[in-house]
């Protein structure tokens, strides 16, 4: 495969890994340099010979925007003084009346930008009012600042310790639309089972033998899995832009199913890189001439993507979490954390899985998570204790319900907020269930909502729990719920499918 737009691989490899980096006895320790104050930013710039430098932010639905100006517009005096843009042209932020915004450059999150073939500065910015310089309420970085700020102020813990696994597919191709008179999607990809058919030109010209059967692509070794320089191409991108990863592999789904798990983080740092994550791997693939989504089903018949959510909480050091003589190793915080997610998991997927294509995921049969109930090593339990260690360390809940469609700040401060809820009023998350939940009967165990509508609706009515500390404001609520609505659940309910023809056209 050849890489025409991004920096060299070559490049990538040097910048990751110092020529004399300390040899730990498996590698050569990862190079990175980390910026602190506004004066570390303009020698970092000048030490890589910097030219452009690209600010980031975020809007209320988890799309990441930015634009970039020329190396010499940067000083000391920006970070104070910020940068203006139009808060109308982004979505559910402000109407055109006040449309002014300023952005706020983060030193911490200063980069070289893996993604761009010319040298270029990415930093991450907060979001702010113009004219009293508060910072905005429908800034999702905020929100997430101000749930880390609120989990202080309980003296509950002082961290809150996130893995996310953010799935994905690869396609070689990906063709969609609909207009009056038509609709339709079409998906390519050599990974595919259904291609073997096809008589097109392939990686293997003729031979189209090497696929995944549907479900059947966990850990396969090439040639099946024949996107693995690719991932490893991916993660030296990742690593030079500070995401510690340990580990990548192909996943259940036929088609171009994948996985790249990071070591975990606090809250506003892992929402910076799963936003980071995304994008470097989107643009790896449009590199070499595929493209690559998060949609949680992008196909009927084989698994989604989900977003499995590890966390756990720490004070002094001490995983809070654990207990040796509790169940799986749990604490009664820990217990009482998952009691305040299962209580509130119908209104968290409203932002933890807040897209009409989410529940298409969401359904028995995909190793999907659609029960709400909590065991140890269980997959079909919407929370889950993994078991693959027995260190005090490693002690943490799995809450399997979220995918990657969500936004990241929004996703985790919700979650944490609901642990919190069940931690401060003891919500008792009942008994354990060892059972698998598709197959035995469990008459008591309530499945999640089956649409974003219904999601919704559980959010309007249970919010209350979001409001704590005031991370969550009416405010943004209120336009989520309205912008959702309004272009998502409406958009799809308003159209006509292509499978209402199959089932209706000649009744």
């Amino acid at each position: 495969m050849t890489n025409t737009k991004l920096l060299p691989i070559e490049e990538i490899s040097n910048i990751v890994y110092s020529k004399n980096g300390k040899d730990n006895g498996n590698s050569l320790t990862p190079n990175i340099e980390r910026c602190s104050t506004p004066k570390d930013v303009l020698e970092y710039a000048k030490k890589r010979h910097i030219a452009i430098v690209d600010y980031k932010f975020t809007d209320l639905l988890g799309r990441w925007h930015h634009f970039s100006t020329p190396i010499h517009h940067l000083n000391e005096e920006l970070f104070v003084e910020g940068l203006g843009f139009d808060g109308s042209s982004i979505r559910a932020f402000q109407e055109i009346h006040e449309s002014d915004m300023i952005l706020f450059p983060d030193p911490t999150t200063a980069i070289i930008d893996p993604a761009m073939s010319y040298p270029t500065l990415s930093i991450v910015c907060n979001i702010h009012d113009p004219i009293t310089k508060a910072p905005y309420d429908k800034d999702p970085r905020y929100v997430a600042a101000k749930a880390e700020k609120f989990l202080l102020e309980t003296g509950i813990a002082d961290t809150s310790c996130w893995g996310p696994e953010a799935e994905f597919f690869v396609f070689d191709g990906i063709r969609f639309g609909y207009e009056t008179g038509r609709a339709f999607y079409e998906i390519e990809s050599d990974m595919a089972e259904w291609e073997s058919g096809r008589g097109h030109e392939s990686r293997y010209g003729a031979n189209l033998g090497y696929r995944p059967e549907l479900k059947r692509g966990y850990f396969r070794v090439p040639p099946v899995d024949s996107l693995q320089d690719w991932r490893s191409e991916a993660i030296l991108r990742m690593m030079m832009a500070g995401i510690d990863v340990e580990v990548h592999h192909g996943e259940v789904a036929s088609g171009g199913q994948e996985e790249i798990d990071l070591k975990y983080g606090p809250l506003v740092s892992m929402g910076d890189t799963i936003q980071l994550y995304k994008y470097i791997l989107k643009n790896t693939a449009v590199a070499h001439g595929k493209t690559l989504t998060f949609m949680p089903k992008p196909m009927f018949g084989d698994n989604g993507s989900g977003m499995h959510c590890h966390q756990s909480l720490w004070k002094n050091g001490k995983n809070l979490f654990y207990d040796a003589n509790g169940y799986a190793g749990l604490s009664q915080m820990a217990q009482y954390y998952i009691g305040g997610i299962l209580k509130h998991t119908p209104a968290l997927l409203a932002i933890c899985a807040p897209t009409t294509n989410s529940y298409k995921r969401l359904v028995p049969g995909y190793e999907a998570p659609v029960m709400m109930a909590y065991s140890s090593r269980n997959r079909s339990a919407c929370v889950r204790i993994p078991m693959y260690s027995n260190s005090p360390n490693a002690i943490r809940v799995e809450y399997r319900c979220p995918d990657p469609s969500a936004n990241p700040y929004l996703a985790f401060s919700a979650m944490l907020l609901a642990g919190i809820d069940g931690i401060l009023n003891k919500i008792d998350p009942g008994s354990p269930m060892d059972i698998d939940l598709f197959e035995e009967e469990a008459p008591d165990v309530k499945q999640v909502p089956g649409s974003l509508d219904d999601v919704l609706n559980e959010l309007e009515k249970d919010h209350e729990f979001l409001l704590q500390g005031g991370v969550f404001t009416e405010g943004l609520i209120k336009s989520f719920i309205g912008w959702k609505r309004k272009n998502e659940v409406d958009a799809l309910r308003l159209r006509t499918h292509p499978i209402e023809y199959v089932m209706y056209y000649d009744v």
